[in-house]
């Protein structure tokens, strides 16, 4: 169900299920490899900002990871956020791969150090939206 900007305004996003269908809803199916930031402020609100990223490798290095952290604490700086959403955007199907899980860990990381509140990380795919959860890129399940 979409609802409407007015009310999004102002409907707290409390649950998963409600991140996974506001992130369905804007961001839905994959159309290309890129992320995305959704914003919450401390009230769980998410703010009228989102911010797609692209050119990012396949698999980030430290200055990649670096810099992208780097720029989600300025923006959400300049928001005044309080918590971010990372949506990983690929054209391919629902399985976690490779890439995501080195992306997600690295940057959850990279924002963990600097004090930043990574609430969700999610995968829009070519079929929709599935929740990543931190059991899917913790460091023990990435191939060594």
């Amino acid at each position: 169900m979409t609802i409407s900007a007015e009310e999004a305004a102002h409907a707290p996003l409390v649950s998963d299920e409600q991140i996974e269908m506001r992130v369905s809803d804007l961001v839905g199916k994959a159309i290309k490899r890129q992320w995305w930031m959704l914003f919450l402020d401390e009230n769980d609100v998410q703010l009228p900002h989102i911010v797609p990223v692209d050119g990012a490798p396949l698999v980030p290095d430290d200055a990649a990871t670096q810099h992208s952290a780097e720029g989600m604490g300025a923006i959400m700086d300049e928001l005044g956020a309080a918590q971010v959403i990372l949506v990983w955007e690929r054209p391919t199907g629902p399985t976690v791969a490779m890439p995501d899980r080195v992306w997600a860990r690295s940057l959850a990381e990279a924002a963990r150090r600097r004090g930043i509140r990574v609430r969700a990380q999610l995968i829009s795919h070519s079929n929709g939206v599935r929740w990543l959860a931190p059991d899917d890129y913790l460091e023990h399940n990435l191939p060594s």
